[in-house]
């Protein structure tokens, strides 16, 4: 909490040194983190990024932030280069889990040593989408894992970081590129995250088919799976959205096959 309370201090005072009222976009660079810890009187983090990084994938801006934000609009922490930032008006757009939607039972397949010693949510849902080949199941692709946690530069941006990074074919021999973002119960999948992984595609995988994943453990152990893409004005829109439950074989029904045999497709 000590640590949480000390980046807040730190982003509100880059925050409200650049702002103006009216700006929708607020410039700021990571040697503003050094000046506002020392005009705060407050000891310098040792990663000066883990700052910015916090307020982009973990943690809320602090409420004088937010306040500042119309109310069908939030600001976001967005990369412009390296080590330069901005804060951004962008139109709320939250990414849940359709409660709506059918949750689909397949044999679970985690090996129980991986289950028992994952250490995070994120790790032990990154785990069972590969061990299951949920992936492959939810894109009709044939995807194999690459990379994970992969942490890198992308030269509109700056440092970004996706979780794992999956490619594919595809019955026409047609090749993708799946960045894939995981997310436990209690986190949010971020719009930012998703045109970071377009971004990263773009630069680093130019001639893949972009397929930009998010996976979130939901209630009860269900797993909601998210397929985004860019419409024509080059906003991010979610394609398609899938509920899957890793179930034991017994507990698949000959009523549940009946089931997914007659479902119709989308």
């Amino acid at each position: 909490m000590a640590k949480a309370n000390r980046y807040s201090q730190i982003i509100e005072d880059i925050f409200f040194r650049h702002y103006s009222d009216g700006d929708t976009v607020v410039h700021f660079a990571r040697e503003d983190i050094v000046r506002s810890a020392e005009r705060l009187d407050i000891p310098l983090p040792k990663n000066l990024g883990d700052v910015v990084y916090s307020f982009r994938h973990r943690n809320p801006l602090p409420d004088a932030i937010i306040n500042e934000a119309p109310p069908d609009q939030s600001w976001v922490i967005v990369g412009k280069g390296q080590a330069q930032y901005a804060f951004e008006l962008k139109p709320i757009s939250k990414i849940q889990p359709d409660t709506m939607l059918p949750v689909t039972k397949v044999p679970d397949a985690t090996p129980g040593i991986v289950s028992r010693y994952a250490l995070t949510d994120e790790q032990a849902l990154l785990a069972k989408l590969r061990y299951n080949r949920l992936i492959d199941i939810f894109t009709s692709v044939t995807c194999y894992s690459i990379q994970n946690h992969l942490r890198t530069t992308v030269r509109s941006i700056g440092q970004i970081e996706t979780d794992e990074i999956y490619v594919g074919v595809d019955k026409r021999g047609a090749h993708y590129v799946l960045p894939v973002q995981a997310k436990g119960k209690a986190d949010q999948i971020g719009v930012v995250q998703i045109e970071q992984d377009l971004a990263l595609c773009d630069e680093k995988f130019p001639e893949l088919v972009a397929r930009p994943i998010a996976a979130q453990f939901m209630d009860e152990g269900s797993i909601a799976l998210f397929e985004f893409a860019r419409d024509t004005d080059g906003q991010v829109v979610k394609l398609a959205e899938r509920h899957y439950r890793l179930a034991p074989e017994h507990e698949m029904s000959a009523e549940d096959l009946k089931l997914y045999r007659n479902r119709r497709e989308d």
